[in-house]
């Protein structure tokens, strides 16, 4: 369980995953939601929006909720305030997701123990994009 992420940890995650749903993404592009998708698409993810006001962001139909996402999903990317965070992580156990992500600015202690109990890893109050970006110079530089 990742709480206070460790790089190891983080490589591993990234590096296996390959199916992100997004909860929260937008298709206006000056979303943070959006440019962050924008960047995991462009680096191989399969991004899957997850929103109920979208039909297809990024080239990719959205789903109005991770219940809705017919196929297996390997990260759950939050983009949602903290106090809708606990429903979320209860929908990515039943989807069997591998990892809950809150991202910057997104803390939920509640949603963090449905995910663990769960079995899920979870990583809160970091950026994806901004942690893939720096594990990736890191490992260039080495």
């Amino acid at each position: 369980m990742i709480a206070t992420p460790h790089d190891r940890e983080l490589r591993a995650l990234l590096g296996d995953a390959r199916t992100i749903a997004v909860v929260g993404l937008s298709s206006k592009p000056w979303r943070e939601s959006n440019s962050v998708a924008r960047y995991l698409q462009a680096r191989g993810y399969r991004i899957v929006p997850v929103n109920p006001k979208e039909t297809e962001v990024l080239g990719e139909r959205a789903y109005p909720s991770l219940l809705d996402v017919p196929d297996p999903v390997d990260v759950v990317d939050v983009f949602r305030r903290a106090e809708h965070a606990p429903e979320v992580a209860r929908q990515a156990v039943r989807i069997g997701a591998r990892a809950l992500w809150l991202q910057l600015g997104i803390v939920s202690e509640e949603a963090r123990r449905i995910a663990e109990e769960g079995g899920l890893e979870v990583v809160m109050g970091v950026c994806i994009r901004s942690e893939h970006a720096r594990l990736g110079e890191e490992d260039e530089r080495r």
